[in-house]
């Protein structure tokens, strides 16, 4: 079985956490307002100039060692004047470190930038900073005054609707959420123990990389990935790789309709934040209906603050107000969805990643 990754204590992460934003509230209360306002302000620069080091590969050409930016600009096909400047602007913002010889290094930010190493973030720049979500962000003001998705309002569909017709950005969008997957499956999944359930029912589960983790914890427990069908057809090699391929049986479907029932824990993750409630109580009130008596239902998902603090989730909630019409929600917002749903929050677990384990069982 793969070994855990090492990460840790949940007490000194959040620690570290309070300790960053009491930093950044530190330098945004003793810099002029103003200057504080405009540093908030080109944020958009820097996710520009981490989209433009993706597509080109450029941490991909340091993984080897320091190299100067003409040497860089040669490999990659580009005008050296440019990548230099490029470069030096993201190591202003600690993704490369410039060295005493003008030459450049990959940083521990800049390796997560690479495409071939464990924890990469390379596909989830790529989906950030693609030209539809400049154009999604660039019209959040429609979201904030309609309360519409602004991706509808500019593309005529749902976010989800357009993905079946554009399989470029459908491709940048899958990558992108199986990079996010890498990054919090075997660190936030650890925190649960799915060792006592006979079946386990990975509800919009995508490929299956969250189910092959759990089972690879489980190894006495079936599976049971479920999805669209275009989306299971291609999640085979997944618990191949895993080796979890004998314990899973694959299933097409909507979980607006109906989810496979009989299963002990239905695993939901990222999936509820689509959508608004009463969209998500449908969801959740199917997965009611099938679940065995006595068994568990694991969200994963951003808890919220009830105040706002430095959590990620607050702006994520943005781009879910943006994207898809969703909403990430607080503790005591879950339980309230939950009680309308036919079950009752028993716990919520927090991760070191921003992900959080709630558990609930039908009330």
């Amino acid at each position: 079985m793969p070994k855990r990754p090492k990460v840790p204590p949940q007490r000194l992460v959040r620690t570290l956490d309070r300790v960053r934003a009491g930093l950044a509230r530190l330098h945004r209360s003793s810099a002029p307002g103003n200057i504080a306002l405009l540093e908030l302000g080109i944020g958009a620069w820097t996710t520009a100039a981490l989209y433009s080091a993706a597509r080109l590969g450029i941490a991909d050409e340091l993984a080897s060692g320091p190299a100067r930016a003409a040497e860089v600009a040669a490999r990659v096909g580009a005008d050296p004047d440019g990548v230099y400047r490029l470069m030096r602007a993201l190591a202003s913002r600690g993704v490369f470190a410039q060295r005493t010889d003008g030459s450049f290094a990959l940083t521990r930010i800049g390796a997560a930038l690479r495409s071939d190493t464990e924890g990469s973030l390379r596909d989830a720049v790529l989906f950030i900073g693609h030209p539809i979500r400049w154009a999604d962000w660039g019209h959040l003001e429609h979201s904030v005054r309609t309360g519409q998705t602004a991706f509808a309002d500019l593309h005529g569909s749902s976010f989800f609707d357009y993905l079946a017709h554009d399989p470029e950005f459908a491709e940048v969008f899958n990558r992108a959420m199986t990079a996010n997957s890498s990054l919090a499956d075997e660190v936030a999944l650890a925190q649960y123990d799915f060792t006592g359930f006979r079946l386990i029912a990975d509800v919009g589960g995508g490929h299956g990389s969250v189910l092959a983790t759990i089972l690879r914890s489980a190894p006495s427990a079936r599976g049971v990935l479920f999805d669209l069908p275009a989306v299971v057809a291609n999640a085979a090699p997944t618990f191949t790789a895993a080796g979890v391929a004998d314990r899973v049986t694959i299933r097409g479907g909507s979980f607006m309709e109906s989810v496979p029932e009989g299963a002990d824990a239905y695993v939901v993750k990222n999936i509820i934040h689509d959508w608004q409630d009463e969209d998500a109580v449908r969801i959740l009130r199917n997965i009611r209906t099938a679940v065995a008596d006595g068994g568990k239902l694991v969200l994963l998902e951003m808890v919220l603050p009830e105040r706002a603090d430095s959590f990620l989730g607050l702006m994520v909630d943005l781009e879910m107000l943006v994207a898809v019409g969703g909403r990430e929600r607080t503790r005591a917002e879950y339980a309230n969805l939950l009680q309308r749903s036919g079950f009752r929050l028993t716990r919520v677990l927090d991760t070191v990643t921003p992900l959080s384990i709630i558990e609930a069982e039908p009330a």
